[in-house]
């Protein structure tokens, strides 16, 4: 069994490394509703690329 000196491992990070994010809030294409409104959001890939979409209008397109 390997002793815990051997299971340690070094992180090292750059200084001044920049992560850039970006968050937006989940929402169906054609309604607008979202978690906040208790709807369940899925994707579903389209022939001009992805959108969201509510259980209600999931199915319809």
């Amino acid at each position: 069994m390997p002793s815990a000196k051997s299971m340690m491992q070094d992180l090292y990070f750059k200084k001044n490394s920049l992560v850039q994010t970006s968050v937006t809030e989940v929402e169906c294409y054609i309604c607008g509703r979202g978690l906040r409104d208790g709807c369940s959001i899925s994707a579903k890939t389209l022939s001009n690329g992805m959108a969201l979409f509510c259980e209600l209008h999931y199915s319809l397109q």
